[in-house]
């Protein structure tokens, strides 16, 4: 079967201001990077009402609407920005997550990637921060498991920022596993390893400044897989950020290309073993714009690989 690729034009119009780095080029430099391949393309839906309030409360949803400006910029917190189209790309990402979920649980395809942005594993409850205005990871694994009535579901972040949103979301969630890593310390500070989660189903994977991918490699395979092939999910969704690349400029871990085409191989691995090979990815961080196409690539080559 065949990996797809979940987009939207929307989410080329949510602007931020000049020299912000989750910028417009960044999802344009992975548009041009994966057009030569052979994917499934589907256009990414706005997500519904019912569907954020998985996550999010109704209020909240209410205030984000109320939040678009009509021109300029609404500035959210110290880093996170709405401009006029700001609204429809967070709601188009959304419902990318909500959708490749609905392909890859009904067998529609193997798996899926989700080129989206504004990215989501920051956004807590009631809280848009670090670029982020819905959790989308969260989301989908909330939707496979209350409309698609799966048992288990795992959230596997390896972006360099901790997934303090997801975390939140998916904290009293007893059928999800949130594994995530990240530099510590840096931004936004939370992620250590005695947040365990409500029921003990959240695993923290710290990794100290510069660090490369010997490392990763080594945390990955004495805890991370071992954690999720005892957990047997039945659907692996990726929060797939990019910035621990050695050349991205808001971090300093020292991952290369080849590094993420490692953990995404492996975690193809552990789907086909564990889940039929279902697996939904959905973009996160990276800001180096050569370092996200490249590596952005090579995760969705390496899906393409498993889905054959």
């Amino acid at each position: 079967m065949a990996t797809a690729l979940l987009t939207h034009a929307d989410c080329l119009d949510h602007v931020t201001p000049n020299g912000h780095p989750e910028r417009v080029a960044r999802l344009e430099h992975i548009l041009h990077a994966l057009e030569p391949l052979d994917l499934k393309r589907v256009t990414a839906p706005l997500a519904a009402d019912d569907d954020l309030l998985r996550v999010h409360p109704a209020n909240y949803i209410a205030d984000i609407r109320d939040s678009r400006p009509i021109k300029g910029f609404k500035q959210i917190d110290g880093d996170t920005f709405m401009s006029p189209g700001s609204v429809d790309a967070a709601y188009r990402a959304a419902g990318a997550a909500v959708r490749a979920v609905d392909m890859v649980v009904r067998g529609e395809v193997s798996n899926a990637f989700c080129a989206v942005r504004p990215p989501g594993h920051h956004a807590e409850t009631e809280t848009a921060m670090g670029f982020c205005l819905f959790g989308n990871a969260a989301l989908a694994a909330k939707h496979a498991l209350d409309h698609h009535g799966l048992s288990r579901v795992a959230v596997c972040d390896f972006d360099v920022h901790h997934g303090n949103g997801t975390q939140e979301l998916l904290w009293d969630e007893r059928r999800a596993l949130v594994i995530t890593s990240q530099q510590m310390p840096l931004w936004p500070g939370s992620g250590r390893p005695d947040e365990t989660g409500a029921y003990e189903t959240v695993l923290n994977i710290p990794l100290p400044p510069g660090s490369g991918g010997t490392e990763m490699r080594s945390a990955y395979e004495a805890q991370a897989f071992p954690r999720l092939r005892a957990f047997r999910p039945e659907l692996i969704i990726i929060s797939a950020g990019f910035d621990a690349h050695q050349d991205d400029p808001l971090a300093s871990l020292n991952w290369t290309t080849s590094d993420f085409a490692w953990i995404t191989a492996e975690l193809c691995k552990i789907a086909n073993e564990m889940c039929d090979g279902r697996i939904v990815s959905t973009l996160e961080g990276g800001y180096d714009l050569n370092a996200l196409s490249e590596a952005t690539r090579a995760h969705v080559e390496e899906l393409m690989k498993a889905a054959r």
